[in-house]
């Protein structure tokens, strides 16, 4: 399906032969319909390097592995469901039909209750904090084991393709930016040989798992038993990590929100539940995970800024751009000072 399509979805299309009368919401990969108590999410037909969602065969298969990955944790994932067309007219499972397309059906929840949005709105309490750890421990403990070692050039890569917007971050938020990023490679680049023995012993202990792999407060919903949801389905490789590369993203995310005590906070009960930390190496890799995922954060917004419409979007991009950069420049300096 193309976005005209969707959008016909949305607005004219039905369910079970009643109105959909959605609201749509999107990322760079899927399409996300809003209506009553369901949200459906869809796959843009779109092959990126780390993903190919290009035929409704390989949209069908991620849509199943969604379901089965994210059900592990989860109590909102139903079912997987297809899009068909007759005519001009698009529905989601009804009768009747060309099936164009699968989505994930899912329970609606309340976006109010968003964790990133209770963030920005100042509402995230300490009783939050204590059952969000409590709630990822337990599926960090129970989740499936990863043996296979960690590989330095994987690594060094996936670091360093920071340094493709380097020319765009020194034109449009100054030296000192472009710099930051020269100089973090360059951290990275001495750290990675000397910690990846111990990263790969931890791996050895159990300690890689088949995670999330994108924790961050977007993808939680803080009820009295948190909801995660969202975790990645298209690359196992995203998903199969450190469990303190996994709680490093969420406790950078907070960071990030200038919630350094809720960090903490989540960090020692989270570690309470579940003890990975057991040498001085542990706190150092921490750190380098934290610095890793602001760094793909300031990437990610720095392309946004990029393909921006208008100067607003643009602007918005840049500004966050800038506060992972800020982070990413805190957490260089923590490595550098070892």
């Amino acid at each position: 399906m193309e976005s005209v399509d969707i959008q016909s979805l949305a607005n004219e299309g039905s369910f079970q032969g009643k109105p959909l009368n959605a609201s749509l919401q999107q990322t760079h990969i899927s399409w996300v319909l809003l209506s009553g108590k369901c949200a459906f999410k869809i796959k843009k037909p779109v092959k990126l390097s780390f993903l190919d969602f290009s035929t409704i065969q390989a949209r069908q298969r991620a849509c199943e592995k969604e379901l089965e990955v994210n059900r592990r944790f989860s109590p909102i994932y139903q079912r997987v469901v297809p899009v068909k067309r007759t005519g001009n007219t698009f529905c989601i499972d009804g009768a009747g039909g060309e099936i164009v397309d699968y989505a994930v059906m899912m329970r609606r929840l309340s976006s109010g209750r968003k964790m990133d949005a209770m963030l920005a709105a100042g509402k995230v309490e300490s009783t939050h904090i204590a059952a969000l750890a409590k709630q990822v421990a337990s599926f960090h403990r129970s989740a499936g084991v990863i043996s296979v070692p960690l590989q330095l050039n994987e690594m060094a890569v996936t670091f360093d393709d920071i340094s493709t917007v380097t020319p765009f971050v020194t034109e449009n938020l100054g030296a000192y930016y472009g710099g930051l990023i020269g100089n973090a490679v360059a951290v990275s680049t001495q750290f990675l040989p000397i910690y990846l023995p111990r990263m790969n012993e931890r791996v050895r202990l159990g300690f890689r798992r088949d995670l999330h792999g994108d924790l961050h407060s977007g993808n939680i919903f803080l009820y009295k038993k948190p909801i995660l949801f969202d975790c990645i389905e298209y690359n196992d490789r995203f998903r199969q990590i450190d469990v303190i590369d996994e709680i490093a993203f969420l406790c950078m995310d907070l960071e990030s929100f200038g919630q350094y005590s809720l960090s903490e906070m989540f960090l020692s009960l989270y570690s309470e539940d579940f003890p990975c930390f057991q040498t001085a190496s542990d706190n150092m890799i921490f750190v380098y995970y934290k610095c890793l995922r602001a760094n793909i954060r300031a990437k990610v917004f720095a392309v946004t800024a990029m393909t921006a419409r208008d100067g607003k979007s643009r602007g918005k991009a840049l500004g966050l751009c800038r506060k992972y950069l800020d982070l990413l420049g805190k957490y260089v300096a923590q490595l550098a000072a070892q």
